[in-house]
């Protein structure tokens, strides 16, 4: 568990930063953690016969299945909102139910993440933005809508904007990612997009971008800068530290889309990562309401 909750470092924005009462911090751990196991599952970036096998009764063969490993712990989650038995195998998930518990959380979000991690398994490529962003419901709006059920500060119009925010961070990840995602036989790129930019497959192999992948790059970020400008009023909407918590996702977003404009959208050789100097530019700039 150790490894997986350290990868929180390498997100593009913070996941539970250090002046968030302790509670928060300890439950947004929890649920981050969940969301990255999963995704490991999902990538196959466990180790085969591994303990997260073991915690959940599959032996080595089984292990290797992604599907299989998926639904053993979508059982096991199960186990948390059942309240039978002695609860959840996994030691994620133990940490997990408290923070279930404690805020009467539904299962939906936690069910949505591992849908999209199946969904990973069976389909490659998405034909339009709106196929997208269907599977950005599943992979990305539930942290969000999970972030605003821990603080207590859920309503419809404030889910409606936190959608935004994490469906933009969600493609700004993918953009950064193009390279890594093809190794994995992925395209997050709409396959309308691609053909309206006259951008192939194999451009999306080369070692740099040529100008009609640059051209496509600059088009989704366009829309992620679109869909983080549309979500930014959540940050008004509370106060305190979360607010400062919120403005990190907002701003996180916008110093990733700056990093990919810095680089003129070639995205190609590695994936290109924001300072520290311009996240905390931007987290400024949003909570001064600035754009």
């Amino acid at each position: 568990m150790r490894g997986t909750l350290d990868k929180a470092a390498h997100e593009n924005f913070p996941v539970a930063p250090f002046f968030l009462p302790r509670a928060w911090r300890d439950d947004l751990m929890a649920v981050y953690g969940y969301a990255r196991l999963v995704d490991d599952i999902g990538d196959g970036d466990l180790a085969p016969g591994g303990a997260d096998a073991r915690h959940l009764g599959l032996g080595t063969e089984e292990a290797e299945d992604r599907i299989a490993m998926l639904d053993a712990f979508e059982a096991d989650l199960r186990r948390i909102f059942e309240r039978t038995g002695d609860g959840p195998r996994h030691p994620v998930l133990r940490r997990l139910a408290p923070t279930v518990h404690r805020h009467s959380i539904s299962p939906e979000p936690f069910l949505g993440l591992i849908a999209a991690n199946r969904q990973d398994q069976l389909v490659g490529r998405y034909e339009s933005y709106d196929d997208l962003l269907a599977y950005c419901e599943l992979s990305a709006n539930p942290v969000g809508r999970l972030v605003l059920a821990i603080t207590g500060t859920a309503t419809p119009e404030r889910i409606r904007l936190s959608d935004a925010v994490c469906t933009a961070l969600q493609i700004v990840e993918h953009l950064q990612d193009v390279s890594e995602d093809l190794r994995r036989d992925r395209i997050y790129l709409p396959a309308q997009d691609m053909k309206r930019h006259q951008v192939q497959e194999e451009d999306l192999a080369a070692a740099t971008a040529g100008e009609p992948v640059r051209a496509l790059i600059a088009f989704e970020a366009d829309r992620a800068r679109g869909l983080l400008n549309e979500g930014t009023p959540l940050v008004g909407s509370v106060h305190g530290r979360l607010k400062l918590l919120l403005a990190g996702f907002v701003g996180g977003g916008r110093a990733a889309v700056r990093a990919i404009e810095a680089v003129s959208y070639d995205v190609l050789p590695r994936p290109p990562k924001a300072g520290k100097v311009q996240l905390l530019r931007e987290v400024g700039a949003t909570l001064r309401g600035k754009g």
